[in-house]
C-alpha cells in the first residue's frame, strides 16, 4: 500500500510539472543597465521564473553571467563604442575621486541628459525596437529592471501586459511615488543615512540631516520624472490611443526591491505593491567552485579572505600608490587571500597568498566556510551575499549609495570601513586584524544571518508566487494605493485644508461681526438706562 502511495505522489508531481511547463507565460525581461550587478540582481529574478517553467525573453546590454537555461532566450543590444567609452571613462574617474553620493546625484542632473541618451539608445537599438515593434511573440508580462529610465514603461504599452519593476535596492522617493509607499522623513531614513544598532528612531541631528537629504532627493526626483516625461513623448509621440507617460507610472503592478525590512531595517510602511525579494541573488545551495579555486580556499587552513570592488570597477585603473597599499597589507598576512582583478597579465605581484581572478563566483565564494572575511566596496548586493552567509566585513567605499551602506554596515556591527584613498598600511592592517580577529563581529552578523534567512516565503518564492498573482489577476491593480490616483492638492489635502481654514476665517469673522453687535446693543441698552437713571435723579 506504501509503494502505491508513493507512486500515486510520483504520478501527481511528474504530471504537476508538465502543466507548470506548458502552461508557462511569455515574460519579457528588459534591463538596460550598464552595470553587471545590476543585472546579477535582475537576472536572478528571471531565473527563479525560468525554473518555475515560464518562458523568459532578456534583453540587455550585456552577456549576463548566468549558466545557460532551456527558459531563457538573451538578446543583446550592446551600447555604441562611444557610449562604452563615456562609460569606461566615468567609472575610472569616480574610481580615484571617490564622489559622495550627492556628488554623483548633482553630476547626476547636469549630465542627466546625456546619460538618459544612453537608455534611450538602448530601447530603440534594432534588436530591442523589434521586439515591441514588431513582437512575434505574444507577451504575457514586461519586467522593467530601473535605473533612471521609467520612460520605458511604453514598452509595456505597446505590448498590452502589465509591467512590474525591478530594483537592486531599498526603495527611494521615485520608486515610492510609483507605488504610494509612505516616505515620511521623521522615521524614514533616506539614502546614506543610518541609524545605529538597536536605534529604533533618529533623534533630532540626524531627522534634521534626513530632512534636507530627503529634500534634496525630491528635488531629483522632480527633475528626473520631467526628463522622463521628455523621453517617453519623444519615443512613442506618433502613438494613436497611447496613455501618456502618468498613465503608465499608474499602471505599473508590483515593485520587487531588493531588502529585508525585518532584519535589515529600520521597518518602513510599504503598500501591497511593494514586495521584498532581499536576497534574491543567493543561491540557496551553493555551486561546486572551480577546481583550481576550490583547492585554494579549502587548504586555507588560517581562513581567507574575499576581496572583490564588484563589476563596475576596474582595479587596473586605480591610482597606483592605493593598489600599492593593498598589496604590502593583503600579502603579508597569514590567511589566503581571493582577489578580484581584471588584467591577471599585469598584476600587482605574486605573492603565494594571493589568487587572483578576473571573474570570480562570489556568493559561492562567501558561502564557503573558510571564508572568514570579505573586503568589498559596499555594493548592496555583494552586502546582502556577506549578510546571508555570516561574513564580517571590511568596507571601502567607491561612489553612489557605498558610504551609506558601509556606515550602516559599520554601525550595525558586522565590520568596519575605510576610505580607501585616504587610508593608510597601518590602518588597513589594522582594521582587517581587527575584524579577523574580534569574536563579536561574526556573532552579530551570525545573529543577522540567521533572521535575514526567517521568512514566510524565501526570495524566489516570492518572485513566483506574485509574479504569478499578477498573471492570473491580470495586472492585479487592485492592489494598489489610492494615493498614486490622486493628484497633488488631493494628496496632500490642500484642498481640505483650504475649505477648513475658509471656515475657520469665515466663523471668526462671523463671531466678531456679531460680538461687536451685542456689544453695541449692551452698551446701548447700558447708556440708555443710565440717563433714565440721571433724568429721574434730576427730577
Amino acid at each position: 500500500m506504501i509503494e502505491y502511495t508513493k507512486i500515486g505522489f510520483l504520478i501527481a508531481f511528474l504530471l504537476s510539472t508538465m502543466t507548470q511547463s506548458s502552461g508557462g507565460a511569455n515574460i519579457l525581461g528588459v534591463f538596460g543597465t550598464h552595470s553587471p550587478s545590476h543585472v546579477i540582481v535582475h537576472m536572478a529574478v528571471m531565473k527563479a521564473l525560468a525554473d518555475r517553467g515560464h518562458n523568459i525573453t532578456v534583453v540587455t546590454q550585456m552577456k549576463p553571467k548566468l549558466a545557460t537555461h532551456e527558459n531563457i532566450t538573451v538578446i543583446i543590444a550592446p551600447p555604441t563604442e562611444e557610449r562604452q567609452r563615456y562609460i569606461k571613462e566615468y567609472m575610472a574617474e569616480v574610481s580615484n575621486e571617490k564622489p559622495s553620493f550627492w556628488e554623483t546625484m548633482v553630476k547626476a542632473i547636469v549630465q542627466s541628459s546625456n546619460q538618459l541618451e544612453g537608455q534611450y539608445e538602448f530601447m530603440t537599438h534594432p534588436n530591442v525596437k523589434e521586439i515591441y515593434e514588431n513582437p512575434k511573440i505574444k507577451f504575457d508580462l514586461v519586467f522593467l529592471g530601473l535605473m533612471a529610465n521609467t520612460y520605458q514603461l511604453g514598452i509595456a504599452a505597446k505590448l498590452k501586459c502589465p509591467v512590474i519593476i525591478s530594483w537592486v535596492g531599498i526603495p527611494l522617493p521615485f520608486m515610492d511615488t510609483i507605488v504610494g509607499n509612505v516616505n515620511d522623513p521623521s522615521y524614514v531614513p533616506t539614502v546614506n543615512v543610518a541609524l545605529n544598532a538597536g536605534q529604533k528612531t533618529m533623534d533630532f541631528g540626524l531627522r534634521f540631516v534626513n530632512f534636507f537629504k530627503y529634500a534634496i532627493m525630491c528635488v531629483f526626483e522632480t527633475v528626473l520624472d520631467y526628463k522622463m516625461n521628455q523621453f517617453y513623448e519623444r519615443a512613442f509621440a506618433n502613438e494613436l490611443e497611447f496613455p501618456n507617460y502618468h498613465e503608465m507610472k499608474r499602471r505599473v503592478s508590483l515593485l520587487f526591491y531588493n531588502y529585508h525590512s525585518a532584519s535589515e531595517g529600520p521597518i518602513r510602511p510599504t503598500v501591497p505593491q511593494s514586495i521584498e525579494i532581499g536576497g534574491i541573488q543567493v543561491k540557496e545551495q551553493a555551486d561546486p567552485l572551480p577546481k583550481e579555486l576550490a583547492k585554494f580556499l579549502d587548504k586555507a587552513d588560517e581562513g581567507a579572505i574575499f576581496f572583490s570592488l564588484g563589476t563596475n570597477v576596474n582595479t587596473n585603473t586605480f591610482r597606483p600608490d592605493t593598489v600599492d597599499i593593498l598589496y604590502k597589507v593583503l600579502s603579508k598576512l597569514p590567511q589566503r587571500v581571493i582577489w578580484k582583478w581584471e588584467d591577471l597579465k599585469n598584476k600587482p605581484g605574486n605573492a603565494s597568498n594571493i589568487f587572483f581572478g578576473n571573474w570570480l563566483p562570489q556568493d559561492d565564494i562567501l558561502a564557503h566556510p573558510n571564508t572568514k572575511l570579505f573586503i568589498t566596496h559596499a555594493g548592496k548586493g555583494g552586502v546582502a551575499e556577506a549578510q546571508y552567509h555570516g561574513v564580517p566585513m571590511v568596507a571601502l567605499p567607491i561612489f553612489g549609495d557605498q558610504q551609506g551602506n558601509a556606515e550602516i554596515m559599520t554601525k550595525s556591527g558586522f565590520g568596519r570601513w575605510l576610505d580607501i584613498l585616504t587610508m593608510t598600511e597601518h590602518e588597513l592592517e589594522q582594521t582587517i586584524r581587527e575584524v579577523l580577529g574580534n569574536p563579536a563581529y561574526r556573532e552579530t552578523i551570525g545573529k543577522f544571518s540567521t533572521l535575514y534567512r526567517d521568512r514566510p516565503l524565501t526570495a524566489r518564492q516570492s518572485v513566483i508566487y506574485w509574479t504569478e498573482y499578477v498573471l492570473r489577476h491580470q495586472g492585479a491593480l487592485h492592489l494598489q494605493s489610492p494615493l498614486i490616483h490622486t493628484k497633488f492638492v488631493a494628496r496632500n489635502n490642500l484642498d481640505v485644508y483650504g475649505v477648513v481654514l475658509l471656515v475657520s476665517l469665515l466663523l471668526i469673522v462671523t463671531i466678531k461681526f456679531l460680538f461687536r453687535k451685542i456689544l453695541n446693543v449692551a452698551i446701548g441698552y447700558g447708556s440708555q438706562r443710565k440717563a433714565v437713571a440721571n433724568k429721574l435723579k434730576n427730577n
